[in-house]
């Protein structure tokens, strides 16, 4: 099929080499802008776009998916569009050129986790479950027909940095196998149970911090969320800490935690620090403090001075 595929992130760099090595002529990849990144703030291509270069695939980001947009792809005899991470609305204009034949891939076994951070909400919510769901594009978000769905599962300790490149592997194949189907003739769309929806919206600094009121398990699913970025984080004397890795136990310790307050060191184990929660004891491994390099948190402590008593915010 002659294709146009528009994503930016890394998620969706394995789609769009599947495309290609499964035979599709990819017309055009649309992407974002380059920005600033690193120290030096140099604009630096997309994830997408790089790779689209290194395929040889012309690259456009244009500033406004307008009437002129739509007829520079009808000019490219585009057949389907695919749609992965992109970052931006499509407006109903394009969805509308190529009636069902906009095939968006989702991170989330819709109708659960619509919206813009799927990986991230199912990891912090403790799911045991995900998967990428392929659909046909409508006016609302994430809620067009299905067409396949892939399952993967979530180990107690995956964080989002790992189910993110699972899932990414997952869509990709899911979507060439999509592909196939389509131009088969043979795919089914199947509408979503819109009642059984839940939304994934995009994280803010407050799902960041740790509420050491929480279960030392919720705690436990924010610190995989958050990793590897943007990272969980708690309070050291007005300081931001990250907590970059952790655990529910240790072995050979089985400490309570019902004589100290939420957010208190019990103890220093080695490399580790056990802090008391609001239900059960978590066990912080590695930590970033502001403006410093990760370490083993029993390192943070000790070249701080704090120890049993001291109480994180």
């Amino acid at each position: 099929m002659r294709l146009v595929f528009m994503g930016t992130p890394d998620f969706a760099v394995p789609t769009l080499e599947a495309i290609v090595a499964a035979g599709h002529e990819v017309a055009l990849v649309v992407t974002r802008p380059d920005r600033p990144r690193g120290r030096g703030q140099k604009a630096q291509p997309s994830p997408v776009k790089a790779a689209a270069e290194r395929l040889g695939i012309p690259v456009e980001h244009p500033a406004r998916l307008d009437d002129d947009f739509v007829q520079k792809l009808k000019e490219l005899r585009v057949e389907a569009g695919v749609v992965a991470a992109f970052g931006r609305i499509l407006p109903p204009r394009l969805l509308d050129a190529f009636p069902r034949r906009w095939i968006n891939v989702h991170a989330s076994l819709l109708p659960k986790y619509r919206g813009a951070a799927p990986i991230h909400r199912s990891v912090i919510d403790g799911e045991k479950e995900t998967g990428v769901t392929t659909m046909l594009m409508s006016q609302g978000l994430d809620e067009g027909d299905m067409l396949l769905k892939g399952a993967l599962s979530i180990g107690p300790d995956d964080t989002t940095g790992q189910v993110h490149d699972a899932l990414a592997e997952l869509g990709a194949s899911l979507l060439v196998e999509t592909l196939a189907a389509l131009e088969s003739g043979c795919l089914q769309a199947t509408p979503q149970e819109h009642g059984r929806s839940t939304y994934a919206p995009m994280l803010t600094r407050d799902d960041e911090q740790v509420d050491w009121n929480a279960p030392a398990e919720a705690i436990h699913n924010r610190v995989r969320g958050m990793n590897p970025w943007p990272g969980a984080f708690t309070v050291d004397e007005g300081k931001i800490v990250k907590i970059l890795r952790g655990r529910l136990r240790r072995e050979g310790l089985a400490l309570s935690s019902s004589f100290a307050q939420p957010g208190e060191i019990i103890q220093i184990a080695g490399d580790e620090v056990a802090v008391a929660t609001g239900a059960g004891v978590y066990w912080l491994a590695e930590v970033r403090p502001a403006g410093g390099k990760t370490m083993a948190a029993g390192a943070y402590a000790r070249g701080r001075r704090i120890g049993p008593g001291f109480r994180f915010g």
